[in-house]
């Protein structure tokens, strides 16, 4: 029984995915429990055959390979059940209004299916637990130092918190493991600017994030339509695309490492 005071079914939901561009990537899993007014609930998960191959970083992440869903129904074979178990629901998520909503009603739009959130409340959960708890200094200072913060956004008061943040965080932290994506045991925060560094910044190419490492260490871009290919790849195959990003609005931080690494591959051929 949940304790939610609810008009209408509220439908919980969470995908796991190829990858996270609602254009190109398909749903692995989806699993729904839906809160009936009455305090019960019911639960569907299933696993579903994305029809494409799942990228081995999206693997890393969520645990489901191609072998997992190759027997699996397709979405197109579940949609119109689907639809009719969401029917009259509103809908729930973490991140769900960025992320996991527009990808559902994509896969049912590519498959012809009905699905309209216009008369249907969208409740993410993620929105109010940033508003209750906020990420900013001031309550990093908070939450590691015990004090507030006066003198908020000014720079010389903000950077002495930041200063002392740190190192409220690595008293916390240090010596505390955790599991990574793999299920294995590290320790992330130790008292050390290098390991720092790859803790916070390993993977950034350029400032502006436009490019980034994928697991295998590769450079690939992250964003439009060659999110998650490798930057030489491109340059390669696509040489105007250079040309369009370095006449383009992007930052001259990322004109000059996408240049570096375009002269890297040439050297290298």
């Amino acid at each position: 029984m949940h304790t939610l005071h609810l008009k209408k079914p509220l439908a919980f939901f969470d995908l796991e995915t190829t990858g996270v561009n609602v254009a190109r990537d398909r749903i692995v899993e989806l699993s729904v429990v839906k809160a009936l007014p009455n305090g019960e609930t019911e639960v569907r998960t299933r696993r579903v055959n994305p029809e494409m191959p799942i990228p081995l970083e999206s693997s890393l992440i969520h645990g489901i390979y191609d072998e997992d869903v190759k027997d699996s129904p397709t979405f197109k074979s579940i949609a119109k059940n689907l639809a009719v178990f969401l029917e009259g629901c509103d809908l729930a998520g973490f991140n769900s209004n960025r992320f996991d909503i527009p990808m559902l009603v994509e896969e049912f739009l590519r498959v012809g299916v009905e699905f309209d959130v216009k008369n249907r409340k969208c409740v993410d959960t993620q929105r109010i637990f940033h508003m209750m708890e906020p990420r900013n200094l001031s309550a990093a200072y908070k939450f590691y130092c015990g004090k507030t913060l006066i003198g908020a956004h000014g720079a010389e008061a903000d950077t002495l918190a930041t200063f002392e943040v740190l190192q409220g965080q690595i008293a916390k932290y240090e010596g505390v493991k955790v599991l990574d994506s793999k299920g294995v045991e590290y320790e992330p925060v130790k008292n050390d600017v290098a390991a720092l560094h790859d803790l916070t910044a390993s993977k950034i190419i350029d400032f502006a994030g436009r490019m980034v490492f994928n697991d295998k260490g590769e450079e690939v871009f992250n964003f439009g339509k060659h999110n998650g290919k490798k930057v030489t790849d491109i340059l390669k195959n696509e040489p105007s695309f250079y040309d369009w990003m370095m006449k383009a609005e992007f930052p001259l931080d990322t004109k000059r490492r996408l240049t570096e690494i375009k002269l890297r591959a040439l050297t290298q051929r």
